[in-house]
């Protein structure tokens, strides 16, 4: 797809926006903001704070470094910093939704995983000979994982049941490709389900 516009679409039904995190970070801030803001109104008016006073805020800050007992700044301070490695991670990495983008040149075309993997588990188990609640299907961002339960005694191919997962994700033209991994269930996994 070579239109800038249907890229564009593609990338935001594909992609998660990250409005809710903003607005969590941004609803905080200005909480914290307008706490401050509040108790150096109440200092300049001469009322006792509620919490601290902007300098006793200061000097606690100042002071932090050599707070005892060390473990309990040390396990804050790691907290912070765990906290501050997510917000970077939230802000920074792609947040994907559950759909996957199919080939064309003129449309701009995306499918739920949901669907995708329906139409795999579908395929395999008309391919494979198998129940259809026998092949259970799940699409991710890079994979297909495809679980095989078959009766007992009955043999599965499992290069088969992959070719028939890889015919039905071209036949798609899911692009980028997936991969494709195949297990076969076994006996104490095909009881428990």
């Amino acid at each position: 797809m070579s239109d800038p516009a249907l890229r564009r679409i593609v990338r935001r039904e594909t992609h998660s926006p990250r409005t809710a995190a903003v607005t969590i970070v941004v609803l905080v801030a200005v909480a914290a903001l307008v706490w401050v803001a509040v108790e150096t109104a109440r200092q300049l008016a001469g009322l006792s704070p509620w919490l601290a006073s902007p300098a006793e805020m200061l000097a606690w800050a100042g002071a932090l470094p050599a707070a005892e007992p060390r473990g309990a700044v040390i396990a804050g301070s790691a907290g912070v910093a765990v906290l501050g490695l997510v917000l970077l991670v939230i802000a920074f990495a792609p947040g994907r939704r559950a759909r996957q983008e199919l080939a064309s040149d003129t449309h701009a075309v995306v499918v739920d995983n949901g669907v995708l993997a329906s139409a795999v588990a579908r395929r395999i188990a008309e391919e494979a000979g198998l129940r259809p609640d026998s092949v259970v299907v799940g699409v991710g961002h890079r994979a297909v994982d495809v679980m095989v339960r078959p009766e007992t005694g009955l043999p599965v191919d499992v290069d088969a049941v992959r070719e028939a997962a890889r015919a039905e994700l071209e036949r798609a033209s899911v692009t980028p490709p997936l991969t494709t991994r195949v297990r076969v269930a076994r006996a104490r996994e095909r009881s428990a389900a």
